[in-house]
């Protein structure tokens, strides 16, 4: 992705471009936002159109916006070689999000850091891909922190922006593009509901857990049979065993997973047998944390070839234990019966939605 420009419509003198991120490069030329407009214009049943100029080695993406009366234009810049369209075709609502919300502070001091996070929250959808954005969850830590206070049940935007700003201390925050990822991955609904405008309920939450790998269907002509035999007894004993909540709640897992060496390491083990050499040289080199990862199973060494042991994967599932939480919050006066009736019934629905005895999915 190239950039991000704000423009304003004139409907005495035309389009009038406002600000850009980055801002180095000069604004495009009028006939090419002339032509952007004539395309929203001719389709007005479309808030989001597409424009791919014969001549010119960006594309564009421009979402309409009316704001106090006023036309602006929202204009991503791009490349071919970037995969922006598959946000156009499987995450309109981002686009649609990130335009509101940009357009709405454009007569405020909060825009060159609004229009630099939308920048950037779009530069992070093309390039991480599915597994990478839900690590994101645990890696930043304000969407962490916003993770943790979602889990405690249903909460007002202005009682999320006072916890995050009064108790966490996060003064400078755009609360309407932080959650973007939340709601895009279904954590959660924004709802208003009698005496509640804008609450948030957590449907889905996510965490991380060991799985036994897949079996490599080569496996078997790579290693001998007895190696081969070896590892799936090993295999078979240590998930007999293992204890996944004390592992969950100490975040022994994640505290691997946030380093990227390991992240890679396993992702690459998960489609075929490196030899030892490999396997140092992804992990930079770190031979001790080598050999630590075959201590606490997460890689299998026999013969200078090595296997995944157990494969990491995340999970989301629906948060049972927030109806205990919300019951408490309710007889301590927290909530509103209206709050609490409302996330029992949206937990509710996803229960009656997954019906079958399968109420996660691992990514």
């Amino acid at each position: 992705m190239e950039r991000i420009i704000i423009v304003h419509w004139n409907k005495s003198t035309g389009p009038e471009p406002i600000i850009q991120f980055p801002p180095e490069k000069a604004f495009p030329p009028k006939d090419l936002i002339l032509k952007i407009w004539s395309l929203h214009e001719l389709d007005k049943g479309s808030s989001i159109i597409e424009y791919v100029p014969e001549d010119l080695d960006n594309r564009f993406i421009s979402i309409s916006q009316e704001f106090e009366g006023e036309l602006y234009f929202l204009i991503i810049a791009y490349g071919q070689e970037s995969n922006i369209e598959n946000i156009l075709i499987d995450y309109p609502d981002i686009l649609a999000i990130i335009g509101k919300n940009l357009i709405e502070l454009i007569n405020t001091n909060k825009i060159p850091r609004a229009i630099s996070e939308s920048f950037n929250t779009l530069k992070n959808y093309t390039k991480l891909d599915k597994e990478e954005n839900l690590l994101t969850f645990f890696q930043d830590k304000i969407k962490y922190t916003i993770l943790k206070i979602f889990q405690n049940g249903v909460i007002p935007k202005t009682e999320l922006n006072r916890i995050l700003r009064q108790e966490y201390g996060f003064s400078t925050i755009n609360i309407d593009l932080l959650l973007i990822s939340f709601i895009r991955e279904n954590f959660i609904i924004k709802n208003s509901i009698p005496g509640s405008k804008d609450c948030y309920f957590l449907i889905k939450d996510l965490s991380c857990i060991r799985i036994p790998p897949k079996i490599i269907p080569e496996l078997e002509n790579q290693i001998t049979m007895e190696v081969l035999e070896d590892y799936k007894k090993d295999l078979i004993s240590f998930f007999l065993n293992y204890d996944c909540i004390s592992e969950i709640e100490n975040k022994t897992i994640l505290n691997y997973l946030m380093d990227r060496d390991i992240f890679t390491l396993l992702r690459t083990l998960r489609e075929k047998i490196l030899s030892v050499d490999d396997c140092i040289s992804i992990l930079n080199n770190r031979e001790d944390l080598f050999n630590e990862l075959i201590e606490i199973n997460f890689i299998y060494e026999s013969l200078g070839e090595v296997l995944i042991f157990s494969d990491v994967r995340f999970i989301k599932f629906i948060p049972y234990y927030v109806f205990t939480k919300l019951i408490k919050r309710y007889k301590k006066e927290e909530i509103s019966f209206n709050e609490f009736l409302a996330h029992i019934e949206l937990l509710m629905e996803e229960l009656v939605k997954n019906s079958s005895y399968i109420n996660y999915e691992i990514i």
